[in-house]
C-alpha cells in the first residue's frame, strides 16, 4: 500500500509539473497564408492576435472574421494537441496505479 501511495504521490508531481508548463505554453495558429496569426496559451487563453493590414478591407469585414476564427481555432488545436501530448501519458498512467476505478 505504501508503494502505491508513493507512486500516487510521484504521479501527482508530474501532473502538476505538466499543468505548469502547459499553463506556460503558447501555440501559434495561421490563416490566410500567414495574414492572421493567433496565439493561444496551453490552458487556451487567446494571448495575442496579429492581423496585416493587406486583409483589412473596410468593404469586406466578414472575410476578416473569418480569417480571425480561423487562426484562433488553429492556435486553440494546436494548444489541445499540445495538452494531450504533455498529459496524455500521464493520465494514462493513473490506470497503471491498480486502483479501483481509476
Amino acid at each position: 500500500m505504501q508503494q502505491i501511495l508513493a507512486q500516487a504521490q510521484k504521479m501527482q508531481e508530474q501532473l502538476v509539473s505538466a499543468q505548469e508548463d502547459l499553463a506556460n505554453a503558447e501555440t501559434t495558429g495561421t490563416a490566410g497564408g500567414g495574414l492572421v496569426t493567433a496565439t493561444v496559451s496551453g490552458a487556451g487563453e487567446l494571448k495575442a492576435l496579429a492581423i496585416d493590414p493587406k486583409v483589412v478591407d473596410p468593404e469586406d469585414v466578414e472575410t476578416l472574421a473569418d480569417l480571425i476564427v480561423a487562426a484562433v481555432r488553429d492556435a486553440s488545436n494546436a494548444a489541445q494537441d499540445l495538452a494531450q501530448e504533455r498529459m496524455g501519458p500521464l493520465a494514462g498512467g493513473l490506470g497503471g496505479l491498480g486502483l479501483p476505478g481509476m
